[in-house]
């Protein structure tokens, strides 16, 4: 699968250019919703204070009336006075003289029924468009007091020109237009200046990704130089602990574990060319022997020479081909349910012991039962007896108890001790220990790495005690229950 995502084309390629964008979006969407709520509240405001007008003005009409004085016409809002039995209003003013109310009143009459709280200017009149000419047809709200005739003096009653028995009513008309005004025009200026703030912020952030992505980009070349022949490049780490000082702490630790797999894979091919060459050289020198005296040379000596070194090779490639299965930690198959007593028993009744009288035995009378491959069992436990056969003087001796939860299987011989601080140097691939009796014997660590990577493999332990060799190999591994039927 390809680990690179497909890129859609309306998208940005730079981490630059989508920073930005997204800033610059995020920006969008907050400025809106600033924008809406400072409009929202404008408008608020600024109707409440075309109410507070229109109040005020509305009590100082109505403070004139009972004065018996006439209104002036000039007013910063539109007002008008009408009365019951009069055809003309009483007075009016603030623009109300576009609808020419003096033929007749604009307002409603008072009547018994309460006063409106809107009205709908008439569009059936001819008046002269003018600074308030656009009110006609519109529904606009209307604050009203009434005053009855009677509460006033006869003098104050004909000043007005109304009947006695007469009901005036003030109009004042809320003009919500200065509002909308002053909300249309802040709305342009958000707008302006939410355009060019976007245009910063999407610039201030693709310029500040810029320069935090300096050390990435640095970061980027120098591990793009590192090849496998030389992975020792490191990157520099920056002195400001911030996430680019973990990438490269990263990066460089992820560098050395190649450095240290690199090293270890030379130092492996190297090893295992020269254990390959040791019994090549043998081989190759005694057949070259044969051919070069053929009629002074034991046969049968040279072919059982050239079949051990055979086998030794054999044994050699096999145990690199299982190293290389192990080292790829491909999935194992559905672990079976093994016998380990009945393994070793057959293993060490099948063990051919030609070359020196050694005497194997296995102590095992129950059944101990543990998940896992059989074959992967089985070569680890040969792996474990082939190093006591090695190294044993006379006897080996395979034991495995039930212990609680664990299995433990132990492989003991009677052979020299090792060093307390070499016994975890036993397990490496290709450790010699001594190399006279490696070179004698042809023993390495290959087989006891297998044995304790296969014991991994199979959620167990390998350990050996303390100076001996082969005398304490302990493998411990999570015991299981028995099938059914047994």
């Amino acid at each position: 699968m390809n680990a690179t995502e497909p890129r859609r084309r309306w998208r940005p390629r730079s981490v630059r250019a989508r920073t930005a964008l997204a800033v610059a979006s995020t920006a969008a969407v907050i400025l809106a919703a600033m924008g809406w709520w400072v409009h929202r509240d404008l408008y608020r405001q600024s109707t409440q204070i075309a109410t507070e007008q229109a109040v005020q003005q509305l009590l100082a009409l109505n403070d004139q009336l009972r004065e018996g004085v006439v209104p002036a016409r000039a007013s910063a809002v539109p007002y008008e006075v009408v009365a019951t039995g009069r055809r003309t209003a009483v007075a009016y003013g603030g623009g109300m003289e576009d609808f020419d109310p003096g033929t007749r009143h604009v307002m409603p009459a008072p009547t018994g029924e309460g006063s409106p709280n809107y009205v709908r200017m008439p569009v059936n009149r001819d008046y002269a468009p003018g600074i308030r000419g656009d009110m006609a047809g519109e529904m606009y709200r209307v604050l009203a007091a009434d005053i009855e005739a009677d509460e006033l003096s006869s003098d104050e009653v004909a000043a007005l020109g109304i009947a006695a028995d007469a009901r005036l009513r003030v109009y004042v008309v809320v003009l919500p237009r200065a509002a909308e005004e002053i909300t249309e025009a802040t709305d342009r200026l958000l707008l302006r200046a939410g355009l060019v703030g976007l245009v910063l912020i999407a610039a201030i952030a693709y310029f500040t990704v810029r320069v935090a992505l300096r050390p990435v980009e640095a970061i980027r070349v120098l591990t793009a130089s590192v090849t496998a022949s030389d992975p020792r490049e490191r990157v520099t780490v920056p002195a400001t602990g911030h996430e680019i000082t973990a990438l490269a702490t990263t990066i460089n630790a992820t560098l050395q574990r190649l450095d240290n797999a690199a090293a270890q894979q030379r130092r492996f091919v190297a090893d295992a060319a020269h254990e390959l060459r040791s019994p090549l050289t043998t081989l190759l020198a005694s057949l070259e022997v044969a051919l070069a005296y053929p009629e002074r040379t034991d046969w049968p000596a040279a072919v059982t020479t050239a079949a051990r070194q055979t086998r030794r090779l054999q044994a050699l490639a096999e145990d690199l081909l299982l190293l290389a299965r192990l080292d790829t930690r491909a999935p194992a198959a559905d672990p079976e349910t093994v016998d380990l007593t009945a393994l070793a028993t057959r293993l060490t009744g099948e063990y051919p012991l030609t070359e020196r009288a050694l005497t194997l035995t296995c102590d095992g009378t129950a059944p101990a039962y543990a998940h896992g491959d059989p074959d992967a069992y089985e070569r680890l436990l040969r792996n474990l007896i082939d190093n006591a056969a090695r190294h044993a003087a006379h006897r080996i001796q395979v034991t495995i108890r039930n212990q609680d939860a664990w299995v433990v299987l132990t492989v003991h011989d009677d052979g020299p001790g090792v060093p307390t601080e070499d016994t975890e140097r036993i397990f490496e691939r290709f450790v010699r220990l001594d190399d006279a009796r490696s070179r004698d014997h042809g023993g390495t660590g290959l087989g006891l790495a297998i044995a304790r990577d296969l014991a991994h493999r199979h959620r167990g332990t390998l350990t050996l005690a303390p100076r001996t060799l082969g005398a304490c190999f302990r493998l411990r591994l999570p015991r299981a229950p028995a099938p059914a039927g047994k």
